[in-house]
């Protein structure tokens, strides 16, 4: 049984009115245009035609084959022959011209990039030296007269809080040995759970009996450090 098909419509010809929605106006515009240059470019390369074609978009925006400028001047001035054989076509020229703005305008905006880029790491730079924190076990080879004013500030305040921190653990341990069984609250507790309450009264330390041997050997820091409190040196 024979199929039957269908007579093909062919290529149809779409009707030449201006379309109704700017969307698909545009649309149209872009791919018209395209296949105009292409054609002129065609013609040009093939037959050494000099072609300038300037194009208003339905929004007026300019474009144009190649430069026309040329062409044009020689049209008006109607001088057929400006152009030598030996020289280069005007659309050669025209289209050198245009690859070199293309270049410059890619060249300016890399400049633009990478001065931003500089002044980007200049900041970054500057904020991270603001914020860098010097500490005693850092190199100091390459700090300058102000950082090492700061830097030995900082070392006296620190060998302060040590010492005196150092004076405590001291004080407490000395406490302890001299009083066993004595808790933190000044109770004595015996062994069948009685208590009995006294007041103790505080103990003072000659500085002679606190040798600096007593200090642990910690954070690079032991009997040549020195015991530090408020008023410098014991």
């Amino acid at each position: 049984m024979a199929v039957t098909r269908k007579p093909s419509m062919g290529r149809q010809k779409i009707e030449i009115k201006r379309i109704v929605k700017e969307d698909a106006r545009q649309v149209t515009f872009s791919k018209r245009r395209g296949g105009v240059f292409k054609k002129a470019h065609e013609l040009s390369t093939l037959c050494g035609a000099e072609i300038a074609i300037i194009v208003f978009s339905p929004a007026g925006k300019p474009f144009s084959f190649t430069h026309p400028r040329n062409i044009i001047d020689r049209y008006l001035s109607g001088n057929s022959h400006q152009a030598n054989n030996m020289s280069p076509t005007p659309l050669v020229t025209d289209h050198r011209e245009a690859k070199i703005r293309e270049l410059n305008r890619e060249y300016t905006e890399a400049l633009h990039r990478l001065e931003a880029e500089k002044k980007r790491g200049a900041e970054f730079k500057k904020m991270m030296k603001e914020n860098k924190k010097q500490f005693w076990w850092d190199p100091i080879d390459d700090l300058g007269v102000h950082e090492l004013e700061q830097l030995s500030a900082a070392i006296d305040d620190l060998k302060i809080k040590v010492a005196d921190r150092a004076d405590e653990l001291l004080l407490g341990s000395y406490l302890q040995g001299e009083n066993p069984g004595m808790s933190s609250s000044g109770t004595s507790h015996s062994e069948n759970s009685s208590t009995i309450t006294f007041e103790t009264k505080p103990t003072i330390i000659p500085n002679h009996q606190i040798h600096t041997s007593s200090l642990p050997h910690h954070h690079g820091y032991g009997a040549d450090f020195g015991l530090y409190g408020r008023n410098g040196i014991y």
